[in-house]
């Protein structure tokens, strides 16, 4: 009896001495760490950032994400005692919760009154501090939103500042307010608290670079802020990937082709070490190997594999052409290329495997490897499928690398590092609503920055089902597999929905809730076409390979059509004036998901770091006051007619009002008595440019603006990324007119 009263004041001892310690490193008060030294012992929560939200000056409203049933528990234990917290009505009924609620003040949630009830303004105004919870909803609905503009409004009249708090992990608790289908359940989730540094609404609607915000979109995209700062920038690809395996099970299913079928975390693992350890044996640690292969099962297992050997995986862009191929290989110093006989055979590439063979690299057959596989090999990995083949200690080393679309010149090779493909997978996440209940059809090529970040990357790390489809030109065949699969979400751009939407079925994508498209503007044609006939909403979006890609995007909350919506979650902007530009600027642009820099075809194989923290995009772009950017053109997509600048992009959406069923492509070309002229490349066959210059006229249009010339082709040049092939209708625009080639 003795020694069991002797053990239990030990323990009692034990953990008294534990709470002091929780109470001297966190500034708690002795009640506080009390009981805030279970939650932390059964949850190993990291809780550093709590020191800055107490030293933050009042007033302050501190607006955490409600993600659980624990968090009033978890922030009344944290929080500065003298917080006033309001409660959601069931956190402030709960007996359980009774000994949490004692630490600090509380007021019961009313939707009705309490967010306008002038007791909070006089609460902050006596240097006071509040906790507000705001549903974990990153596309709150109207009445949800409601709460932001509340907030936003008492600290504007009190002049408070916001931290926002999120705590990573509490999603999955077993007392988590998500659906357990959207976040599966684990009994002891590890915890980790992050809070971002103390702002005013005044300083939140002008930081980002763009004209003034509204107080209420300003706080929101400050809590979207504290989501994405919760993601881990420091793990690598492959940890990441795992990390996802490990919370949505190793058997769930995660990638599915049209020929291998279905393959859960488990298989694609075993998979990805059994070609890893092959790729090691002839490969150095950190060399770039090639893979050149359409998007099925075996380009996410090379991806993989080569992630978890150590290596750097480069995207080869088979449909830029031989020369292209060549010079890929050459400036990134190739010399593996993994890749398939099948594709090659069925997709006629014999010319890039021997321009890949011409600029160095041997090729790896991973129908070679598949068969001399043994059952041993197959049984290791199997028992070691969670092992990467090198340590995974650097997120900021190179992961990919992939080359520019070399729509307007010679395609260069951009790095990006682990950092830049999860930081802006965590980016997208905290912008549109994903979960493992969604199934993504991915037809974009994994070798464009589009379809391996958000089409391959992103459902890898959130659980989401990927179907891949080996070629987004397939109009007519899209639409079946789409039937059938049933994703319920779709990348693409404007040329491919709008071919895909003229070939489907009524019912083909009824499965959708939205697609994302970017490389080119959605024409409202085709929006009205996809809503109309699938019930599904088209989410314009804008980036760059340089920025891993997603730069901004519109969202189910936050959208406006003619734009490409918002920047992300992390990202900072800066115009910088262009002569003759009068509305917006050029666009730069700083985050973690900016690329590390290039390679280039005279500097094989060295990296070109950025210059500073800015990358310049060469875009011209107008910001409205709430943020949402509007793409005025590239700069290198502006003519100087006559001394003034004329944007070829703006010309193109007067063109595309006119006759909006068919595609065009406006170029510029050397005109010997005003430096350059207008060309319009189109697929209208009754275009003339009398109509085109009335309509102009009526629209309002300088004159400057209106092709004088027209070239009618059977389809406009598409590179394989589906953007417009501008230096190809280019060439066609010299050919037909009998211009100099070399102009």
């Amino acid at each position: 009896m003795i020694l069991i009263s002797l053990a239990l004041l030990a323990l009692a001892l034990a953990y008294v001495a534990f709470a002091l310690l929780q109470k001297l490193r966190l500034g708690l008060t002795l009640h506080q760490a009390l009981l805030y030294a279970p939650l932390k012992l059964a949850y190993r929560i990291e809780d550093r950032a709590v020191r800055e939200a107490h030293k933050t000056l009042r007033p302050v409203i501190y607006v955490v994400t409600h993600q659980s049933r624990l968090d009033p528990a978890l922030m009344l234990a944290l929080l500065p005692e003298n917080t006033l917290h309001i409660l959601d009505e069931w956190s402030a009924k709960s007996p359980w919760l009774e000994p949490w609620r004692e630490l600090s003040r509380t007021i019961a949630f009313n939707a009705e009154h309490v967010f306008v009830s002038r007791r909070l303004v006089r609460v902050l105004k006596g240097n006071g501090r509040l906790a507000v919870y705001i549903p974990d909803n990153i596309a709150p609905d109207v009445k949800s939103f409601r709460l932001y503009r509340a907030v936003a409004r008492i600290a504007m009249q009190a002049d408070a500042r916001i931290v926002p708090v999120f705590v990573a992990g509490a999603r999955h608790l077993p007392f988590s307010l998500t659906p357990a289908e959207e976040a599966p359940r684990r009994l002891f989730p590890r915890l980790s608290i992050t809070t971002l540094p103390p702002m005013s609404i005044a300083e939140l609607t002008v930081r980002s670079g763009a004209q003034s915000a509204s107080a209420s979109t300003a706080l929101f995209d400050r809590v979207a802020e504290a989501r994405f700062a919760a993601a881990d920038p420091d793990r690598t690809l492959f940890v990441a990937i795992r990390d996802a395996a490990d919370r949505y099970g190793s058997a769930h299913p995660i990638i599915e082709d049209v020929v291998s079928g279905s393959m859960s975390y488990k298989r694609l693992f075993i998979g990805a070490r059994v070609l890893g350890r092959r790729l090691s044996a002839s490969t150095a640690p950190g060399e770039a190997v090639g893979i050149l292969l359409p998007n099925a099962n075996g380009v996410v297992l090379s991806l993989l594999a080569l992630t978890s050997a150590g290596r750097v995986a480069a995207m080869i862009n088979y449909t830029a052409g031989a020369a292209s191929v060549t010079t890929a290989v050459r400036t990134a110093l190739i010399r593996t290329v993994v890749s398939s006989r099948a594709f090659i055979a069925k997709a006629g590439l014999d010319d890039i495997v021997e321009a890949a063979e011409a600029g160095g690299a041997t090729f790896v057959w991973l129908e070679e490897l598949r068969d001399s596989v043994s059952p041993l090999e197959k049984f290791t990995a199997a028992l070691q499928w969670r092992r990467p083949l090198a340590v995974q200690e650097n997120s900021g080393k190179p992961a990919v690398i992939l080359f520019t679309s070399g729509s307007e010149g010679t395609p260069k090779a951009v790095v990006l590092s682990h950092r830049n493909l999860l930081a802006n997978a965590a980016q997208v996440e905290a912008r549109i609503s994903i979960s493992p209940q969604d199934k993504l059809l991915n037809v974009l090529p994994v070798f464009h920055s589009f379809g391996l970040t958000g089409g391959t990357v992103l459902p890898l790390v959130s659980g989401v089902k990927l179907f891949l489809y080996p070629s987004p030109l397939h109009y007519k065949l899209i639409p079946e597999v789409a039937a059938k699969a049933r994703p319920t979400f779709m990348f693409g751009t404007d040329t491919f929905l709008s071919a895909y939407a003229r070939t489907a079925g009524d019912g083909d994508f009824s499965s959708l809730r939205f697609a994302v498209s970017g490389a080119e503007s959605v024409r409202s044609e085709t929006r009205r076409l996809w809503r109309e006939r699938f019930g599904a909403e088209i989410l314009e979006g804008f980036g760059l390979t340089e920025a891993a890609p997603v730069v901004a995007v519109n969202s189910a909350t936050h959208s406006r059509e003619g734009t490409v919506g918002r920047l992300l979650p992390g990202m900072r902007m800066r115009l910088e004036p262009v002569k003759g530009v009068a509305e917006g600027g050029r666009l730069l642009l700083s985050g973690p998901n900016i690329m590390l820099g290039y390679m280039t075809a005279d500097r094989p194989g060295e990296l070109q770091p950025l210059a500073g923290d800015w990358h310049d995009t060469g875009d011209i772009v107008s910001v409205d006051r709430d943020g949402y950017i509007t793409i005025r053109g590239r700069a290198k997509r502006f003519a100087k007619i006559a001394g003034e600048m004329v944007s070829l992009g703006a010309v193109e959406m007067l063109v595309q009002s006119l006759w909006p069923e068919k595609q065009h492509a406006v170029v510029s070309v050397p005109d010997k008595r005003r430096g350059e002229r207008i060309v319009l490349v189109t697929t209208a066959g009754d275009a003339d440019p009398n109509t085109l210059r009335q309509y102009g006229k009526k629209a309002g249009a300088a004159e400057l603006m209106v092709p004088q010339d027209i070239v009618k082709v059977a389809e406009i040049p598409v590179l394989g990324s589906g953007k417009t092939d501008y230096a190809s209708a280019r060439h066609l625009a010299l050919e037909r007119l009998g211009l100099s080639a070399a102009a």
